[in-house]
């Protein structure tokens, strides 16, 4: 069985009313919490009722590899086949729903979100990501939505994964600031996602979750904890972080 490890960091909506606050708005009291975990496990491997991914700009320069190609290949190449500018061009923010093929990946639902040129990418472009990730799992009530920012896999590795994490929680952060003032004006539609679930590659976990730690070091709630499970074969170790846990 493959070795997944969690890592769980509670993002709290009080924080992002907070993040309102300190542009002169006032803050709500008793807002409900978001979870946001991350996951080792590949977005090809995911059981999950929206699994998202993202892709650079579709032209021939962007290879798919690691997960991508995994993922591709699972669907019978239905990614290749979209990556043209006239079917998926990748641009950024673009959005598609899959619907994967039973005996192909085990998501229910497969998001891709354009990232653009990849050429031009920078960390900052997750900030927007994080915004339209957020919104549209909310859209299409996903409660428990899966992310990959998939940008190693997408052939740009010019920058650390904690940079990535960091700014994609951001932009969540931002999104609920704004869902929050929305629902205080009675403007808002309902906030259906429960928990996120960031995933990274084993060799990029410590780095994906410094990275949140970073984007939410705002807060101090003891929260935070990591989890190592295996197989059953295998020794279970239980590691905790003691209070260390952030909000958002």
């Amino acid at each position: 069985m493959k070795r997944l490890i969690f890592l769980g960091v509670a993002v709290f909506l009080a924080q992002a009313t907070a993040f309102l606050g300190q542009a002169g708005s006032s803050t709500a009291a008793a807002l409900p919490t978001l979870p946001v975990k991350v996951l080792v496990q590949s977005p090809a491997d995911t059981q999950t009722d929206l699994q998202i991914i993202c892709l650079f700009r579709s032209s021939p320069e962007n290879t798919l590899h690691g997960a991508l190609a995994e993922i591709d290949q699972k669907l019978h190449g239905a990614l290749t086949r979209i990556r043209t500018s006239d079917r998926f061009g990748g641009e950024l923010g673009e959005t598609i729903i899959l619907l994967p093929p039973s005996g192909t990946i085990a998501a229910k639902r497969l998001l891709l979100i354009g990232l653009g040129d990849s050429a031009t990418f920078t960390p900052e472009t997750m900030v927007f990501i994080g915004k339209v990730a957020i919104r549209e799992s909310n859209r299409m009530g996903a409660a428990h939505p899966f992310f990959a920012p998939t940008i190693l896999d997408g052939g740009v590795t010019r920058y650390a994964t904690g940079e990535i994490a960091e700014r994609f929680v951001q932009g969540i952060r931002e999104a609920l600031a704004t869902h929050a003032l929305l629902d205080r004006i009675g403007a808002a539609t309902p906030r259906l996602v429960q928990d996120f679930t960031f995933l990274a590659g084993p060799s990029h976990a410590a780095d994906t979750q410094a990275g949140i730690d970073c984007a939410l070091a705002a807060s101090q709630i003891p929260t935070r904890e990591i989890r190592l499970r295996q197989g059953n074969s295998q020794k279970k170790p239980e590691i905790r972080a003691g209070n260390e846990g952030y909000g958002l």
